[in-house]
């Protein structure tokens, strides 16, 4: 069956480039970020690999671990880092997960179950559906699955955007609107009344209708 927003991860054992892993275990109390990739040495994923190493102080600081997967096994991993580091800048500074049995790829529904065959000769539009992004809790939870086409980069300064709107309501009853970033004004969650919501804000909020209800982002 296919994931869903609020279904468990799965679990699972794999070697990566640093070291062999337990992926819960791996996460243990942190958030993760799982993203995944359809052959090694490929134009869009070296740009977004390199990226993601780029980026990574800003998921660091949000206690968030990122790692990546590809359906190759990780001695092409290291060959594709150099390529990585020599065009992009940055070479991953983060895991990156052999799957060169397709094990984790159909465990996360990326590639049916029947898929098979040497990984030395599958090509890229064989695993093309391996374009996931998987943003995961510390309680195991999945909080959001994107899929994308071979063809179109991934945008993760929007996978930090939603990180940070995620974080804001696990410790607060709020919703994030339409392009919100940090410090933008966000709205009472819907599943708290009117009078809770005059306890936690005392001093008010906007409501040009009643089922929209503003506030300056908390802290």
């Amino acid at each position: 069956m296919a994931l869903a927003i609020g279904d468990t991860a799965p679990d699972f054992e794999a070697d990566t480039t640093e070291g062999k892993i337990k992926f819960h275990d791996w996460i243990g109390d942190k958030w993760a970020v799982l993203f995944s990739h359809p052959k090694d040495f490929t134009p869009v994923c070296t740009t977004e690999l390199g990226y993601m190493a780029r980026i990574k102080p800003e998921f660091d600081k949000r206690g968030v671990k990122i790692i990546g997967i590809s359906a190759d096994p990780i001695d092409r991993h290291a060959k594709w880092a150099e390529d990585i580091k020599e065009t992009q800048g940055f070479a991953p500074n983060y895991p990156m997960i052999g799957d060169p049995d397709l094990k984790v790829a159909k465990l996360y529904g990326m590639l049916p179950a029947s898929a098979s065959g040497d990984p030395s000769k599958r090509t890229a539009a064989d695993n093309q559906t391996v374009r996931n992004v998987f943003i995961i809790g510390p309680d195991k939870k999945i909080k959001l699955i994107l899929v994308y086409p071979m063809t179109v980069g991934r945008n993760f300064d929007e996978v930090i955007r939603v990180i940070d709107s995620l974080q804001l309501n696990a410790k607060h009853k709020v919703a994030t609107p339409a392009q919100w970033k940090q410090g933008d004004d966000v709205i009472i969650a819907g599943s708290v009344t009117d009078d809770d919501a005059k306890k936690l804000w005392p001093a008010g909020w906007k409501s040009p209708k009643p089922y929209i209800r503003i506030v300056p982002q908390p802290h």
